[in-house]
């Protein structure tokens, strides 16, 4: 999905980059799930596929999580157990909303909520709780 084209969503902007590939490539990736996702049901997609779609986005947050908390670890950041606890409290958000979109099957709803809780949570978690966690590693290599 070319980002610059994105008409639900949100898109990814050079001012969330970490100055880690990786993270910000996962991060890029986040972004790209969660619009095509907001698409999906804007589109008209069957319930199905976007149920499958809300269950991939869950898991490649997981994966997001871990491989950020393995980073955290490694490098010592010392914020890493009240980070890991956010990053817990929104799994279980999203598991919630994937609950909620399994009992009533609405796409409208399902993408107002995406939009209201997903993308807000990720824009302000990359912007406040991550960019924390970029400098600290910058910091740490400095020295």
């Amino acid at each position: 999905m070319d980002m610059s084209d994105i008409k639900y969503g949100v898109a990814w902007k050079s001012s969330y980059e970490l100055g880690n590939e990786a993270v910000d490539s996962q991060h890029r990736m986040l972004f790209e799930l969660v619009s095509g996702l907001v698409s999906s049901c804007m589109d008209g997609t069957d319930v199905t596929k976007l149920s499958e779609t809300l269950g991939f986005l869950a898991n490649y947050t997981v994966k997001h999580f871990e491989d950020e908390e393995g980073l955290q670890v490694s490098c010592g950041y010392p914020d890493y157990e009240r980070h890991k606890g956010i990053h817990e409290d929104f799994k279980a958000t999203v598991g919630e909303l994937a609950a909620k979109f399994e009992q009533n099957e609405s796409p409208e709803e399902l993408s107002a909520d995406v939009n209201k809780i997903v993308v807000r949570w990720l824009v302000n978690h990359i912007q406040r709780e991550d960019k924390r966690i970029g400098e600290f590693i910058r910091n740490k290599s400095a020295d």
